[in-house]
């Protein structure tokens, strides 16, 4: 405990040190006061050592028998039971202090979500006031306990990764909180993906944009978050306060994985249940391998569909059969490169021009 939270507990006074001033100035014993306010010997005890509080009804009272206004005793209680409660959290943030060593300061006070500078009591508050939870063992309940598996919240190595992890699902729940999104409905989220594959083809600078305000329509959020160093995320998927969240960083810079990991979240979005939740590529976090696979199956029916292979020498492979397959299934070339690469029939520097570069940082918001 600091000396200044030390100092300002032992000058803190009761309510119940002035009742014994004042009935040592009348020259009254605390069983006397007890038997002039109908109550026990014990529950004056308990009001003068402040383990009971002053209520309305024992304001009355003390108004009526120490001829002290009732206001008074509840203005004195209320400064108390305030000023109380302040040192006391003052106290269990001192105890949280070490708790900060975990978190992404560094990257909270970047994107500005952390103000304070010096490690202390105040950026403790502040950490919380950003993950909207009363003490790190909410946080742990509400963020870790939920979106990692029990190996990795068990192991203390892995703490930073989790802290990572649990703040970059917070700085989309806070985007989320800033915008309104009509409901959610499944045909027209369908209807939109149609949409959305003509950005695929044609990629323009503003995609991504133009992508959150076609999936908004379906009632769909689409939140671009940075990729913090200690939790390399691709995407993910959840519902938050009844709206659907995906989730997308820009960690591999190319259109390819972007699009994929779009379509792929979208998947568990119209294929998953509400209280499911998918963080791809973040090995702290247990997917459904059954689920992941149908979200794959889902990502890959959408822009590029297996068949595609039957119309390709898959021993001679150039850029001009890249392009003409695009062509033929209506998708970005960047789109075939990928696929040819994961399925390992291209090198991976193979169609490397054919790819655009993508960087979110201009559409991120904090």
């Amino acid at each position: 405990m600091s000396s200044n939270i030390r100092i300002e507990r032992e000058l803190l006074t009761k309510p119940g040190d002035t009742i014994l001033e004042t009935i040592e100035y009348l020259k009254m014993s605390q069983v006397e006061l007890a038997e002039r306010m109908g109550k026990t010997p014990g529950k004056i005890n308990d009001l003068i050592s402040g383990k009971a509080p002053i209520t309305v009804n024992t304001a009355m009272q003390l108004e009526k028998v120490l001829g002290i206004d009732m206001q008074f005793w509840l203005n004195r209680e209320m400064y108390y039971r305030e000023k109380l409660a302040r040192i006391e959290q003052e106290e269990f943030l001192e105890q949280c202090i070490d708790w900060l060593k975990e978190q992404p300061i560094k990257e909270l006070q970047k994107f500005g979500y952390l103000k304070t500078r010096n490690v202390g009591t105040e950026m403790v508050e502040e950490c919380l006031q950003f993950y909207g939870v009363v003490s790190p063992v909410e946080w742990e309940n509400v963020y870790i306990e939920n979106y990692a598996k029990t190996s990795f919240r068990k192991s203390p190595s892995h703490k930073p990764l989790l802290s990572s992890m649990a703040a970059w699902l917070r700085i989309a729940e806070l985007q989320l909180r800033k915008q309104k999104f009509p409901e959610f409905k499944k045909d027209s989220f369908k209807v939109v993906l149609q949409e959305i594959k003509s950005l695929v083809v044609s990629q323009p600078e503003d995609f991504p944009t133009t992508l959150q305000s076609l999936c908004r329509q379906a009632g769909v959020a689409v939140i671009y978050s940075n990729s913090l160093p200690k939790a390399p995320i691709s995407g993910a998927a959840r519902w938050v306060g009844g709206t659907p969240l995906i989730q997308i960083t820009d960690r591999y810079k190319t259109n390819d994985h972007f699009w994929f990991t779009f379509y792929h979240e979208a998947g568990h979005i119209l294929l998953h249940g509400k209280k499911d939740i998918f963080i791809e590529e973040f090995e702290g976090f247990e997917n459904d391998t059954g689920k992941e696979q149908e979200a794959n199956d889902f990502a890959r029916d959408w822009l590029l569909p297996d068949d595609f292979l039957e119309r390709i020498d898959q021993q001679q492979v150039d850029e001009k059969a890249v392009r003409r397959i695009a062509r033929e299934y209506a998708t970005h070339p960047a789109i075939v490169v990928g696929r040819l690469q994961n399925l390992n029939l291209v090198p991976h520097y193979f169609g490397a021009n054919l790819k655009v570069k993508i960087n979110l940082d201009y559409f991120i918001q904090h």
